[in-house]
């Protein structure tokens, strides 16, 4: 799959997120429409058929918002590096899923052969596992980010509370390992719900998803997961891999661990350097 170009406003002009919460034009738009239709309503109750009607539109589109990892509707979401970083000739390689004890240590060699710094997005039960592993991610100059606590397929339909939980959880799980709390977060698969936002706010946490992503959770294929990864690759790209849940090749190799090479070969050929999120956000 190639990926669209990213736009003006894919990121910010520079530092990771977090602060106040301030609501999306969406989601402002969204509290307004509710609060006229239950005005509209106290004054003609004969409409209630269209205020339910316009309410429930507005659902359905919170809810696809959500369901488009790449979408800037329910608030700030890095879908590329910042201007600065891009002019640097800078690009992330995002890692997500891990650690996992049989494919992150052979990740961590790759990188460390060809002197590369990536962005790990980790699952805080698993970095808890696997502590000695956490640290030594961190321990070679690599970041640990956020990518909830227990990986939910279910994670864009909880509440609240339940999301709340999720990300706070494994925040306090990455910092005790590791002693540094993440700065960037990203949701299991991409999906999320309007309630993420005012939580990574509340923790100084940015969404990121990516500008494009290689499927090596799902193809057995090498060379067109290299393919997505590469095709029109850019400065400010950000790409998505995994060293958790890894689909493997027909000899059992992790997708992974056949793709990296080529892909660090191909980035150096194009002159674009690899860094951690948080180095790009300087």
């Amino acid at each position: 799959m190639s990926a669209s170009r990213p736009g003006a406003g894919d990121a910010p002009p520079g530092g990771a997120g977090g602060g106040a919460y301030r609501p999306s034009a969406l989601i402002r738009g969204s509290v307004a429409l509710h609060l006229a239709a239950v005005a509209g309503l106290a004054l003609r109750p004969a409409l209630w058929p269209w205020a339910l009607g316009a309410v429930l539109a507005d659902h359905l589109t919170l809810t696809a918002a959500g369901l488009v990892p790449r979408a800037h509707l329910l608030g700030t979401n890095w879908t590329r590096l910042p201007a600065a970083a891009a002019e640097r000739r800078e690009v992330a390689i995002t890692i997500d899923d891990g650690p996992d004890p049989e494919v992150t240590p052979v990740v961590l060699a790759l990188l460390e052969r060809h002197g590369v710094r990536a962005s790990f997005f980790c699952v805080g039960e698993r970095v808890a596992r696997f502590p000695q592993l956490a640290r030594a991610i961190h321990a070679r100059g690599h970041a640990i980010e956020n990518h909830s606590e227990h990986h939910l397929n279910r994670f864009s339909l909880l509440g609240p509370r339940g999301m709340r939980a999720e990300v706070e959880r494994a925040q306090a799980s990455i910092a005790a390992v590791t002693g540094v709390a993440p700065q960037f977060f990203r949701a299991p698969a991409g999906l999320r719900n309007p309630f993420l936002a005012p939580v990574l706010a509340r923790l100084g946490l940015t969404l990121v998803s990516w500008t494009r992503r290689g499927f090596d959770t799902v193809s057995a294929d090498a060379a067109r997961v290299l393919a997505r990864l590469t095709r029109d690759l850019a400065a400010g790209d950000i790409l998505l891999l995994h060293d958790g849940h890894a689909a493997r090749t027909a000899a059992g190799v992790p997708l992974i661990l056949e793709v990296l090479p080529p892909l660090l070969a191909a980035l150096h050929q194009a002159r674009l350097t690899p860094v951690t999120l948080p180095a790009a956000a300087l």
